[in-house]
């Protein structure tokens, strides 16, 4: 259903080191990388959705919308603690640290952080 999500950015080679290890560790690549944007995917399967992070097209200051995020389903929380340190560690800040949560439904295991430009993002786990 979702070809690409795309993500503004402020600084291209900022979000690139933040979100590069992140993809690599969810066993991503890079797909794509100009001067205006970088993706991550599967490099030749057009069926697996990419993400984009770049600078918006209309030239203006990218901003970030209150109540947007994206989610990336893992297969074990231990995959979730990993990507919420290597965020932490790239200039992320915390949204929510690795847990439970139950309202969610039982099993619902999840982190969430923001990226150096306040694009929020949610690593996931159904378990259950």
């Amino acid at each position: 259903m979702i070809a690409y999500t795309m993500v503004g950015i402020r600084d291209l080679d900022r979000a690139s080191d933040f979100y590069t290890p992140l993809f690599q560790e969810m066993g991503f690549k890079v797909c794509w990388r100009d001067e205006d944007c970088v993706s991550y995917g599967v490099v030749d399967d057009l069926s697996v959705p990419r993400f984009f992070v770049g600078y918006p097209f209309d030239g203006e200051a990218a901003s970030v919308g209150n109540g947007t995020m994206t989610a990336f389903q893992l297969p074990e929380p231990r995959k979730v603690d990993r990507l919420y340190d290597i965020a932490m560690r790239q200039g992320g800040s915390d949204e929510g640290k690795p847990g439970y949560r139950p309202r969610y439904g039982e099993g619902f295991y999840a982190a969430y952080v923001r990226d150096p430009d306040g694009n929020k993002l949610a690593f996931i786990v159904y378990d259950g």
